[in-house]
């Protein structure tokens, strides 16, 4: 099944045997959002809100305290500078101030591009900087289950970051690992697809890419798997992302060099806000802009090596 078709039949059951309940605006329009959803009525537990942004979170949290560990779907993951203040401060907090759990599964859905400067990109940085909220990003089917199984034995919200791009997904995304390489990709949503493009162009220019790929994003953890890849990469690494820099990107980038000594850098979005014109667009990391920072990073490394033998 592709990823689109895993969450529609995730939701089914929720809703049909787990008296479970999904929300959002726009569910019953052409599409679907995607295909994700299925084709259900509001007494089958789909509910449709109001175009009010602000609202929804906090009826999502209403079923949450009612039982009812409702999906909650962001179709645009721009919005979320409207919907995350009842996830964050309400859902997140709830059992650590009154011992009351809030699970609230976030579907919020990321898209590169198109659609000017609020509703388009990733946005996931919000969400990691408040305590009592697990973030991931899944790009294929099985990721997409560990997510929605993690939500479904553990108590607090859970923040889904999808991509539209990961919808026709059919297949398990390995990581890459050569016996020698110049530098590992940690590659985040949508940057996952244009990673491997991008190693494989570079590859053929003679510059060897280790790509670990990153799905759990809070809490994060340094995986044994991260470290190889970096152990036989000369240290040097580039955490790619469709949010902005100063957020996730950073964060995590810390993370990794606290972890291992090794020299992280980061690519995002630019600093700068979209338009809706195509030359007004701001996506995440294109394949050529991979290449060029890879190749920047591979050849200042190569410049500081001959330095250091020359002393």
């Amino acid at each position: 099944m592709t990823s689109a078709e895993t969450i529609r039949e995730i939701t089914r059951e929720h809703l049909l045997k787990g008296n479970g309940v999904a929300l959002g605006q726009c569910l019953t329009a052409v599409g679907w959002v995607g295909g994700t959803v299925p084709e259900l009525t509001e007494n089958d537990g789909l509910v449709e809100l109001s175009m009010a942004d602000v609202a929804g979170g906090g009826i999502a949290v209403g079923f949450a305290l009612a039982g009812r560990r409702p999906i909650y779907i962001v179709r645009y993951q721009g919005f979320q500078w409207f919907n995350a203040p009842f996830v964050t401060n309400y859902a997140a907090k709830s059992k650590d101030m009154w011992g009351i759990p809030c699970p609230i599964f976030v579907r919020s859905i990321a898209m590169d591009g198109a659609i000017g400067p609020v509703a388009s990109g990733s946005h996931h940085s919000i969400f990691m900087r408040m305590p009592g909220v697990t973030v991931c990003a899944p790009m294929t089917p099985g990721e997409y289950k560990k997510a929605w199984d993690y939500f479904m034995a553990h108590d607090n919200p859970l923040y889904c970051s999808e991509h539209r791009r990961s919808f026709l997904i059919d297949y398990e995304i390995p990581d890459v690992i050569h016996e020698k390489a110049d530098i590992t990709l940690f590659p985040i949503s949508s940057t996952r697809l244009n990673a491997i493009e991008a190693a494989k162009k570079l590859e053929k220019e003679g510059i060897h890419c280790n790509i670990a790929h990153l799905f759990w994003l809070k809490p994060f953890l340094v995986e044994e798997r991260m470290k190889k890849a970096l152990a036989i990469s000369d240290e040097k690494g580039l955490v790619l992302d469709g949010d902005f820099e100063n957020g996730a990107l950073k964060q995590i980038a810390y993370d990794i060099m606290h972890e291992t000594g090794a020299r992280i850098d980061v690519l995002g979005l630019e600093e700068r806000s979209a338009g809706f014109a195509p030359h007004l667009d701001n996506v995440p990391p294109t394949v050529d802009k991979i290449c060029k920072k890879v190749k920047e990073a591979v050849h200042s490394s190569y410049i500081y090596r001959r330095k250091e033998l020359r002393k």
